[in-house]
């Protein structure tokens, strides 16, 4: 199984002190935990995309191909490109750029995205919300595997017989399809053959395993081969030396964020019973010690059998030293006994 990090790069202020840190500062940050999670043999590092005053990375390659100047070994993935309100072209040759600069490590993830601030601001309809998605997609993937192409489509100027430049380092970058659990979405991954990133972020997981089924069994019937198939799994993780200073460091920020969310969404207000509710054994949260982070992930591993597990654990701005030794936790401790288990 690979095992990595994913971060939105949220800009916000501690709940405790009402402080927030420079942009500057926290690309700074950025830039030192993607280089930890290099140094400590962990896999991915993946970089979400957003156009809110909360998150500073709008441009996922921008930032990976920063990242590839200072890592050696780790993939560098987006988490995700908002496909659906971007150019496949672009994204393409963004992407393959940055495959270039780190020697053949670079990865898209591809989603619909879970906010809508990118359609307005690039001119997008909401109301095409899942057609924008499905033709760019197409799009993308034909751009991964010609050199030149002819496509025409409803939502972009058509391509006759051209060439897009640079290709990458690797034959072709790996597309992954992320989803939040909508089983459209995982017909259509499983349909065109390409890797799932499930992200779960509340209930408990077990509650996802028919979807992974319903992903295996729809790509069966199209005729692929299940042997094949990448599962990813994207969970919210937060680890230190003890359980109790883990769960105290993680919930202001993630109580906090999941408020907020629940504000705009119609959620309740997270409460800190709800939040020990979802660290509990079987439960969303993977935030303790590094014994019962390894736990949960092989849990997970039961349920899904993924190849994949990348751990979310800025939800909020957590304070960078302890980011820091959360990483380091993870990459030399958690990891090797995870690998260990699954031999």
């Amino acid at each position: 199984m690979e095992l990595g990090i994913y971060t939105f790069a949220e800009l916000t202020p501690d709940p405790l002190t009402g402080k927030m840190i420079s942009a500057q500062q926290r690309m700074q940050d950025l830039m030192e935990e993607i280089e930890l999670a290099d140094q400590t043999g962990l896999d991915v590092f993946a970089i979400g995309e957003h156009h809110r005053p909360e998150y500073i990375v709008s441009s996922p390659a921008v930032v990976l191909a920063a990242a590839a100047a200072r890592t050696k070994n780790i993939r560098l993935s987006s988490a995700v490109t908002v496909l659906s309100s971007d150019d496949p072209v672009r994204v393409f040759q963004d992407f393959a750029t940055v495959d270039l600069l780190s020697n053949g490590r670079a990865e898209i993830m591809a989603g619909r995205g879970s906010f809508i601030e990118s359609f307005p601001l690039f001119g997008y309809n909401l109301d095409d919300y899942d057609e924008l998605f499905a033709e760019k997609l197409e799009l993308l993937v034909r751009l991964n595997e010609k050199e030149k192409i002819t496509w025409k489509g409803k939502f972009r100027p058509a391509i006759n017989n051209l060439g897009v430049y640079p290709r990458p380092a690797q034959d072709k970058l790996p597309i992954w399809i992320a989803i939040g659990g909508t089983p459209a979405s995982i017909v259509r991954a499983a349909t065109m053959n390409l890797p799932l990133a499930l992200a779960i972020i509340g209930g408990e997981p077990r509650r996802f395993a028919s979807l992974i089924q319903l992903y295996r069994n729809t790509a069966a019937k199209a005729g692929h081969d299940v042997n094949t198939l990448q599962v990813g799994i994207n969970s919210h993780v937060f680890i230190a030396d003890d359980s109790q200073e883990a769960a105290d460091i993680f919930y202001p920020t993630y109580a906090a964020t999941m408020s907020k969310l629940g504000r705009e969404r119609g959620w309740p207000p997270m409460n800190r019973n709800q939040y020990e509710a979802m660290r509990a054994e079987h439960g969303s949260l993977l935030v303790g010690n590094p014994q019962e982070v390894i736990d949960k992930i092989l849990y997970e591993y039961e349920l899904f059998g993924n190849t994949r597990f990348l751990a979310q654990m800025s939800v909020g701005t957590i304070p960078h030293k302890q980011m820091m030794r959360s990483i380091e936790l993870f990459g030399t401790v958690v990891a090797p006994a995870v690998r260990k288990a699954l031999g």
